[in-house]
């Protein structure tokens, strides 16, 4: 498993298509917030989620075997009791790296990847990862003018 900030960043540098398992298509979502971070900073980002036809623009796909082109990092938004079948097709698509998101932490998974040559992270957020690692914690994704740092004038002080 990878844990350390030269793998992090290694992996980070020199994998660019990210297949994103669970992306919800509902913008308040975290994963739909990584997603946009990550195209947003170069990556290519292909939804997986069976109820959408569409996220962020992209077709998006029930599965990952059905991903025609190449996948480098399979970044999983799912319960930790279900990434062991999406470990299987991270395998079985040629995947070099199992990411398993903030609070997703299936050692099975990780070991059956690990066994076939992927690259495993645990509990690690992508977006956070690569804000931390290159600079790009200041980015907010979308303006939506919730968070600030001035005070409301209906306050009286």
């Amino acid at each position: 498993m990878v844990d350390d900030i030269p793998g992090l960043s290694r992996i980070l540098k020199t994998n660019r298509v990210i297949a994103v398992v669970g992306l919800s298509a509902d913008w308040f979502r975290p994963s739909y917030f990584a997603a946009k971070y990550m195209t947003e900073h170069g990556y290519t980002v292909i939804p997986v989620n069976p109820r959408c036809g569409e996220i962020l623009g992209q077709r998006c796909y029930r599965s990952l075997r059905e991903i025609a082109g190449k996948v480098d990092i399979v970044d999983v938004f799912r319960r930790t009791e279900d990434v062991l079948p999406i470990a299987e097709d991270a395998i079985a698509i040629g995947a070099r790296v199992l990411w398993q998101q903030l609070g997703v932490t299936n050692a099975e998974a990780a070991a059956r990847a690990e066994a076939a040559g992927l690259e495993t992270v645990m509990d690690r957020c992508v977006k956070i990862e690569h804000a931390r690692l290159f600079g790009g914690l200041n980015w907010a994704g979308v303006n939506t003018r919730v968070i600030t740092a001035k005070r409301p004038r209906w306050l009286s002080y």
